[in-house]
């Protein structure tokens, strides 16, 4: 299987608007499996649904939509796929100096500009406040003009005022700082998330990042702040998340589609992850959903 490099995004502002506005119906943008960055800052709203979501070295699941908030040149995958059963998706993408660099220099603007420093290692919001402002994403889309821009400051200015939200990468996640280390940690992300239920040895990721095992486990922790581990059982655990939640299989199943290869290693790997069993999560989740 031929590893792509993460993608280079062009991002180009809607006709006669300063920053881009985008709406996606059910399955329209699929790109679940296109690993890309943008220099433009990024907030993404999904309209129901549930996904598995990777944003720089956080590979979390989300099960009813989602609200997202990304920085500059953050990498990530797509939100939706054919199976997140999603309303619809928004997507609104700026550059941070879209008013010009002075105006986060502004007393107004001094809360929305710690929320965009932030956002560099990406922001997941709360339920509470992704259904109040998942509804004013759309109703600023489908304004005009000044209007929308207007609207799009409330949202931000609204984001920025909350405290119900989690930061998704630990440490300072600045990929973007060294193209090369961008280029390389990205061959890896994308190794993993195609060969994640197959073993994976430090080996051959050493040799696949052209360095000796514990030069490697150095970068990677340096990186990513996690080892390698941790981030392979992460991947796989979210995976797992998602099969308990959508599918009708048994738990071994479920650890065997995970990549686990040992039952009783899944179950302790689960509950550290997760602070539950495989069987309370989903006895858990069937009760939320009901």
């Amino acid at each position: 299987m031929k590893h792509s490099h993460p993608a280079f995004e062009a991002v180009k502002p809607n006709l006669g608007s300063s920053f881009t506005s985008l709406k996606f119906l059910k399955n329209e943008n699929i790109k679940s499996h296109v690993w890309h960055y943008h220099p433009e800052i990024e907030l993404i709203f999904v309209c129901g649904g549930s996904g598995k979501r990777q944003i720089g070295s956080n590979i979390s699941y989300f099960s009813d939509g989602d609200l997202v908030l990304m920085g500059t040149n953050l990498p990530h995958c797509g939100m939706t796929n054919e199976n997140t059963n999603n309303d619809y998706e928004m997507v609104i993408q700026f550059k941070p100096d879209f008013l010009g660099e002075q105006i986060w220099t502004l007393p107004e603007m001094q809360k929305i500009a710690v929320l965009l420093e932030k956002a560099k290692a990406g922001i997941v919001f709360s339920e509470k406040i992704k259904k109040e402002v998942g509804e004013k994403i759309l109703e600023m889309h489908h304004s005009d003009s000044l209007s929308r821009l207007m609207k799009f400051l409330g949202i931000l200015d609204e984001l920025a005022s909350t405290h119900e939200y989690r930061i998704l990468n630990a440490g300072k996640y600045y990929l973007q700082t060294q193209v090369e280390d961008n280029e390389r940690i990205n061959h890896i992300f994308n190794y993993v998330k195609d060969h994640f239920k197959e073993q994976i040895t430090l080996d051959e990721m050493a040799d696949l990042s052209s360095m000796k095992v514990p030069s490697f486990c150095r970068y990677f922790k340096k990186i990513t702040n996690k080892t390698f581990t941790q981030f392979v059982n992460e991947y796989r655990i979210t995976h797992s998340l998602k099969l308990l939640a959508e599918q009708p299989l048994s738990i071994t199943e479920v650890c065997f589609e995970s990549g686990f290869n040992n039952f009783s290693y899944f179950n302790k790997t689960f509950k550290e992850f997760t602070g539950k069993s495989p069987s309370q999560y989903r006895k858990e989740f069937n009760y939320l959903i009901e």
